[in-house]
């Protein structure tokens, strides 16, 4: 599957994740077809992308996006409880949550439903790409990827592409040139057996045990560690104040 083959995403996995990728592929000119398992996730996650926080009625409002491409997205992201309406899809972007055994079933049974040809990717946050895609078939395998967003996704420009050694340089190139078309800046990672959270959040796990080490050795308080990297790093948000995360808005 070449980059120019991608027309239909398919995002399975609704609210404010999955919402987030479906809104800025949307806005890309792609056709995408978000699936969960009940109506009311689905309400929950339209009214996210139209009506929330980052949805795309404030974008416009804030001078982010312009009022056709507002419309481009309410038109071109689709929404079912069906996993058949993702037959068709050239890529799959798995966003359930960070389950291992719950992602493997998901696979499987997408295996099972979307034309061979399709590239699987999942956004896990960490879980090591070659354990999920464990259960499917050397063909699979082949096509099978990590493409790890940061929330919320339309303001946070990031996605880690994560690489296995089965993965091939078609579906890479695919994959990172779809990140690239959704505007996403793409950092490219190795998966890693025995680790977990690629480049950012191994990053950021680190940085927060040295923070702590901070306060528990009275070197400073929770609120000034906190302050200087908001206002030393430019961080939204730092360590131990409110904060978004999975399924969180910021």
């Amino acid at each position: 599957m070449k980059l120019e083959d991608v027309k239909h995403v398919g995002v399975v996995g609704g609210g404010i994740m999955g919402g987030g990728i479906a809104h800025i592929l949307g806005a890309a000119g792609y056709r995408v077809t978000i699936r969960d398992i009940s109506d009311q996730i689905i309400e929950d996650t339209k009214e996210s992308i139209v009506e929330g926080k980052w949805g795309v009625k404030r974008a416009v409002e804030r001078g982010k996006m312009g009022f056709d491409t507002a419309n481009q997205v309410i038109e071109l992201v689709a929404y079912t409880t069906s996993i058949q309406d993702l037959a068709g899809c050239d890529v799959i972007i798995e966003a359930v949550p960070e389950k291992l055994e719950l992602k493997q079933e998901v696979f499987k049974e997408l295996d099972e439903t979307v034309k061979d040809e399709a590239i699987f990717t999942s956004n896990t946050s960490g879980l090591v790409i070659q354990e999920i895609a464990s259960p499917l078939p050397n063909a699979r395998k082949e096509k099978f990827l990590g493409m790890h967003f940061s929330n919320p996704v339309p303001v946070m420009s990031m996605c880690e592409v994560i690489t296995t050694p089965e993965s091939s340089q078609e579906s890479v190139d695919t994959i990172v040139g779809l990140a690239k078309a959704g505007k996403r800046a793409v950092s490219l990672v190795k998966d890693t057996p025995g680790t977990y959270g690629f480049i950012l959040n191994r990053v950021f796990a680190a940085a927060a045990r040295e923070a702590r080490k901070i306060v528990e050795d009275g070197i400073a308080t929770p609120e000034d560690v906190d302050k200087a990297m908001i206002t030393g790093r430019n961080w939204p948000a730092a360590f131990f104040g409110n904060r978004g995360g999975i399924g969180k808005e910021w």
